[in-house]
């Protein structure tokens, strides 16, 4: 399932946008966003085939189709040990909107949220967009423990949420239980909202092992919205389809308020809860196969890169991005860039504020969910042009 002779490249360079294959110039290999360049799990297409075939494409309903309710319910019950319940899960068209939708729904203007730093810029976007404010918390590299006490001195009365990414985009961390209980009794004492992405976590190298924050306790649980989606996992960012867990009666109503779905405005297709219900119960095998080969590209990428002088890449231990320290070789974030793209016709994503924050000046991400071979020949060219 994930040789090189399963990578179309003539259809990704048709239908692979967000910098990736159908953006570059002809030549140029992407490793960039963080979607997959193998084909989905066949049960997908088949399902959606079969949904399609009847020609029928009615108005769903508001809180989701039933089947995917209680999917995702079912999964986060048995693999993340999470009660959740179908009634207080709803999807949405992305994780992406999870997280505005989050934000619109528990933050007004003038209020505050703690935010990683380095993490993905949809946090910052959605917090401004609500007109208020993202305070950044430092989050080091590697496997180092993660002091919340210092997080902790962020707070103040204007602090209404923490957006936890776990495990962390574009560092790869996994955050221990230990932590990540210290980070919950710190929300339910100052009785803050934790904004829970998970939209990593069936991404994760043994021996790391993921834990979602609600399944720690009920206290911990009811102070959290937990937000996932099947990008990642299964290859299905085109589709635009995530979910968004609330896990008390309040909560749910606050959200799907905020969601616009009663009134149409907003919404999920049907197709797409299709497609997202039977990568839940049919395409483990298909996730655990991905997992492997990404585990071996991981290993893959990161001794590669480290022969190079100037780079440190600490391996991630989820995700199926490299981040990759370069401040050695004295030129900015954007320089390495720009020398990949130009010269060794590979593209990355710069560490650039915009994308991660300001802790992410001096490194490049790059994804390597793609072949072996594929992967191959850029590091090969990365080499040539940089040692």
């Amino acid at each position: 399932m994930f040789e090189n002779n399963s990578v179309n490249l003539t259809l990704l360079k048709k239908r692979a946008f967000n910098l990736r294959w159908a953006t570059l110039p002809e030549g140029v290999i992407p490793l960039t966003a963080a979607d997959p360049d193998f084909p989905s799990a066949p049960e997908i297409s088949e399902a959606i085939r079969s949904f399609a075939k009847d020609r029928y494409y009615c108005y769903g309903p508001p809180e989701g189709l039933p089947d995917f309710k209680e999917s995702i319910a079912t999964y986060f019950q048995i693999k993340r040990n999470v009660p959740v319940s179908p009634a207080f899960s709803f999807p949405v068209d992305s994780a992406a909107f999870g997280i505005y939708l989050t934000c619109k729904a528990f933050l007004s203007p003038g209020d505050e949220a703690i935010i990683f730093d380095p993490v993905d810029f949809l946090f910052r976007y959605s917090i401004e967009a609500v007109h208020a404010k993202a305070i950044p918390f430092a989050i080091p590299p590697g496997t180092i423990k993660v002091d919340f006490e210092e997080l902790e001195l962020l707070i103040t009365k204007n602090t209404k949420m923490i957006c936890l990414c776990n495990p962390l985009n574009p560092t790869g961390k996994v955050f221990t239980k230990e932590e990540l209980t210290q980070l919950g009794e710190i929300a339910c004492k100052h009785q803050l909202i934790i904004l829970s992405d998970e939209i990593w976590s069936d991404i994760v190298f043994k021996p790391a092992v993921f834990t979602s924050i609600a399944s720690i306790n009920e206290e911990i649980r009811n102070q959290t919205v937990t937000i996932t989606g099947f990008s990642k996992s299964y290859g299905l960012a085109g589709l635009r389809i995530g979910a968004v867990m609330a896990h008390n009666q309040q909560h749910f109503t606050l959200l799907m308020d905020a969601s616009m779905h009663y009134s149409t405005i907003h919404g999920v297709n049907v197709l797409s809860q299709i497609a997202a219900t039977t990568a839940l119960n049919s395409c483990g095998y298909w996730l655990d196969n991905f997992v492997d080969h990404l585990s071996n590209m991981r290993n893959l990428v990161v001794n590669e890169l480290n022969s190079i002088p100037g780079f440190k890449c600490i391996a991630p231990d989820g995700c199926y991005v490299a981040f990759t320290d370069i401040t050695a070789t004295n030129k900015t974030s954007q320089e390495i860039h720009d020398i990949l793209l130009n010269e060794a016709k590979v593209a990355v994503v710069p560490g650039l504020k915009q994308w991660f924050g300001d802790g992410a000046e001096g490194y490049i991400r790059m994804s390597f969910a793609t072949s072996e071979e594929i992967l191959t020949d850029a590091l090969g060219r990365v080499k040539k042009y940089l040692k």
